[in-house]
Formats: C-alpha cells, sequence, structure tokens
C-alpha cells in the first residue's frame, strides 16, 4: 500500500521533525484507519536512502495517520509517496 506525506505534525509554536502526518490512499475514514496502526513505513530519499518508520496513530475523521520515523525527515520528503508494509 502506498501513502502520501502531507505535512508534519506541529503545534502551535512547535514542529515535530521525526513525526509526519500520511495519507494512505484508499482510506477514507478514521475507522479503516486504525487497522494501520503498527505497520511499518518506508520512505526512500532522492538519492535512495530508506528512513524507517512506525504508524502510531488515527490523526483526524478522514484517515490520515501519524508516523513516527527513526530520525528527522527532511523538508524534501513533503508530498513524497513512502511504502506502507
Amino acid at each position: 500500500m502506498e501513502g502520501t506525506i502531507s505535512n508534519f505534525r506541529s503545534g502551535r509554536h512547535t514542529q515535530t521533525t521525526n513525526q509526519m502526518i500520511v495519507v494512505a490512499e484508499g482510506i477514507t475514514d478514521k475507522e479503516k484507519a486504525k487497522e494501520l496502526v503498527g505497520k511499518k513505513v518506508v520512505w526512500k530519499s532522492p538519492s535512495g536512502k530508506k528512513l524507517n518508520g512506525k504508524i502510531t496513530a488515527v490523526h483526524g475523521n478522514k484517515g490520515a495517520v501519524r508516523v513516527l520515523f527513526e530520525t528527522g525527515m527532511p523538508g524534501q520528503s513533503l508530498s513524497g509517496k513512502v511504502s506502507i508494509q
């Protein structure tokens, strides 16, 4: 399954660089998104480096999920594709 990185997880004054909001293809509601919690996520950089993460929670009511990555994510990852396994 594939997904798209939509944004960093952020608050009013902070931005958490190792947590991203991901919208999975074909997931349109909160109930379907709950089934994805615990799955692995991989993002490949343009240079070929792989950054691994894990889906930790549902974000909102439209099926987006929060992903916790091992390290901080670069800004070029925004609107990039990730594979969900």
